[in-house]
């Protein structure tokens, strides 16, 4: 039954961009947790929501402009929201975390003048809303594997400065890493991931396959690349998991998608405490032998 997916394009496009993002979504994601930035994806993905309103819009006003993918203008806003947040965390200084909400609050308020200057919500910016199988073309995937090569070869780069910059800013500030330019560089790459996900998981929900897959990692992993190793299958579980249900079933891919990843997080909370108790009660049993 599954090997009849694969006979319409549209549907053989979800599934290739949905076992990318399944990679590079969480592996970014491992880094933005650890950071204490979950609420950064949030933040980019309405403001890319303000650049695809923006480029639906003008879709509409200039003839010119209806061949062109909303999501390269999605891209360029994401892009240019990143920057600012790094702008304004050097602006405030001690209250680096307001950063976030601004950008986040421009977002939200320039994609809701742009959408209403649209006349409302239509069914292409809707699928960009919540994700939709049927809207990923040709053009996304080659979009979406141009970005992930750049992701994947970036994180590999500079794995060693994000990892320091991650867990100890200050001692990698005093090794004389140029701090700056990664925390650029990887906002950056978060950006470009965000816009690169959406066509599957939806602007709304795109911040959860960048976090949940992480959460669940973080209980069950012995070390940070067990997390990253960890979060990366539990990504690809949750969004090639999420489509076949979606399809068979259908629902909304990105509700799916998300909905499976929760229910991996509870499944790791649970077997969290399934192991410590079980921890516990050989301890008392040895314990107990013992005397």
């Amino acid at each position: 039954m599954i090997t009849s997916i694969f006979e319409y394009e549209f549907l053989r496009n979800a599934f290739i961009t949905g076992a990318i993002i399944g990679v590079i979504a969480p592996l970014l994601g491992v880094f933005i947790v650890v950071r204490r930035l979950s609420l950064i994806a949030d933040a980019l993905s309405h403001v890319t929501l303000s650049g695809i309103a923006l480029s639906l819009l003008m879709s509409k006003t200039y003839s010119w402009f209806a061949g062109v993918n909303p999501l390269y203008l999605g891209v360029v806003f994401s892009c240019t929201g990143a920057v600012l947040i790094e702008k304004l965390r050097t602006v405030y200084k001690h209250y680096q975390e307001l950063a976030i909400p601004i950008i986040l609050s421009a977002g939200i308020g320039s994609g809701a003048i742009f959408i209403s200057m649209a006349d409302g919500f239509n069914t292409d910016l809707f699928s960009y809303l919540f994700g939709s199988v049927s809207a990923v073309s040709s053009s996304d995937v080659n979009l979406i594997i141009g970005i992930s090569v750049i992701v994947i070869l970036v994180v590999i780069l500079l794995y060693k400065e994000l990892f320091l910059l991650s867990f100890d800013e200050e001692h990698a500030k005093a090794s004389g890493l140029r701090a700056p330019w990664v925390h650029l560089i990887f906002i950056l790459l978060v950006a470009l991931v965000i816009a690169a996900s959406m066509r599957i998981v939806g602007i709304l929900l795109v911040s959860a396959l960048m976090t949940l897959p992480v959460a669940a990692s973080i209980r069950i992993a012995n070390g940070f690349k067990q997390t990253l190793v960890l979060s990366i299958i539990f990504g690809e579980v949750s969004v090639l998991g999420g489509l076949i249900a979606a399809y068979y079933l259908d629902l909304a891919p990105g509700g799916t998608i998300v909905v499976l990843s929760v229910f991996l997080l509870l499944g790791a909370i649970l077997y969290k405490k399934v192991k410590v108790k079980k921890s516990l009660y050989d301890k008392i049993r040895i314990g107990g032998e013992s005397k």
